[in-house]
């Protein structure tokens, strides 16, 4: 079952290329388009804005076909968006694109994890998840630096019709090995409501949305950081940028492994490394080599949680668990614009370049409560997910 797995993450690796890429391409699509950087960076805001209203909205939308039928849906909509985006004439124009296409980012994150679970024995579920999100975590190592020097030779729209073709041909792979599946019995937008009446639910979108808010209160202020504090130029930002994805990938790896043998152990140490390293890096942060090893541990600490986090809401969904499993894209993105938020807060507070460290260290301690009220049905999941169906739809 390792190539339908691999189908999934290649689409996880357009996704996680499209969500990061955008900061590299803002100067050429700012110049492009004659306005400021801090105007073209709305183009970053409108995506994650689209995430978070598409997760539940597609999921919902998308109850009555098939799992292999939704994502086929996302993916086309993922390669006619940046079709569009190639196209744009205006600024306006790419804007709405730019939150056209994320409308699929966390149901298709949702429903693959579902499909992902369902190809292989119960107890290797979370490595079956962290193998879909291999695809981002290498997002951030290959594709997220190609981009703008792509954009170098053949101007920002070539990278729009990378991408548009990376969807199609994902969309192909998809279509060819995603074995037929359907929905649970009885599934309805109104049995998958009902699963928001778990507290345990909450806990795990809270977990989520406080964790990533901690990693993206450091992470979003890291370039400026590293050459406040350390005197180093921009090429030392690549490098740490690219340690960054290089944690990603490892800390996945190990993190679905890990939670397969016991889930409420792996996210909680996970969480606990998190933790001390964002508090670490606001006193390696006036050091290259020691900030650069502190960002790599972030990264690897960061995505070990991934699996244990979206089985963790998986499970609490039950046997309806796709507008669970996509919502947690949604938290994903809510704490990604919260910590960034009181990141820069402190920053203009004159707290200094090292102030986004400790606020993402407390908002990370907030999520390892949120985890340890969790208690024992952390590491029991609730229900399995859905059988496959009899035929395809």
């Amino acid at each position: 079952m390792r190539i339908p797995l691999l189908a999934l993450a290649a689409g996880a690796f357009g996704i996680g290329t499209t969500e990061f890429a955008m900061m590299g391409l803002l100067p050429d699509i700012a110049a492009d388009f004659h306005t400021s950087i801090p105007t073209a960076g709305y183009l970053i805001s409108a995506y994650a804005l689209g995430v978070v209203v598409g997760a539940p909205l597609l999921a919902g939308l998308l109850l009555r076909l098939s799992y292999r039928s939704a994502l086929l849906v996302m993916m086309a909509l993922f390669a006619v968006g940046h079709a569009l985006s190639a196209f744009s004439s205006d600024f306006a124009l790419l804007l709405a694109t730019r939150f056209l296409t994320a409308l699929q980012h966390g149901a298709f994150f949702g429903v693959g994890a579902i499909v992902a679970a369902t190809l292989v024995p119960a107890q290797q579920r979370a490595r079956a998840v962290s193998m879909m999100f291999s695809g981002l975590t290498v997002a951030n190592i290959v594709g997220v630096p190609l981009s703008p020097l792509l954009a170098d030779h053949l101007g920002w729209r070539s990278t729009f019709w990378l991408l548009s073709v990376i969807g199609l041909l994902c969309l192909l792979g998809i279509a060819v090995t995603i074995p037929a599946q359907g929905r649970p019995k009885a599934v309805s937008f109104r049995s998958e409501l009902r699963a928001f009446r778990r507290r345990q639910l909450w806990l795990a979108l809270a977990t989520t949305a406080l964790g990533y808010g901690g990693v993206f209160a450091a992470y979003s202020y890291v370039s400026p950081m590293i050459t406040n504090l350390t005197g180093s130029g921009t090429g030392a930002v690549a490098v740490v940028l690219c340690l960054f994805g290089i944690g990603m990938t490892a800390g996945n790896y190990l993190g679905g492994r890990l939670a397969d043998r016991n889930r409420r152990t792996a996210l909680g140490g996970a969480l606990a490394v998190l933790t001390v390293a964002l508090f670490a890096l606001s006193v390696t942060a006036h050091w290259l080599v020691p900030a650069a090893a502190t960002v790599l541990l972030i990264g690897a600490a960061s995505s070990a949680a991934v699996p244990s986090l979206q089985t963790w809401v998986m499970d609490e969904g039950g046997e309806a668990a796709t507008l669970a499993s996509a919502s947690i894209h949604s938290a994903f993105n809510l704490g990604n614009a919260l910590g960034a938020a009181l990141g820069g807060a402190a920053i203009t507070a004159d707290l200094g370049y090292t102030a986004p460290g400790w606020v993402g260290a407390l908002m990370a301690i907030g999520a390892l409560g949120c985890a340890l009220a969790a208690g024992p049905s952390l590491t029991a999941g609730r229900v399995a997910v859905a059988e496959p169906a009899q035929q395809a739809t």
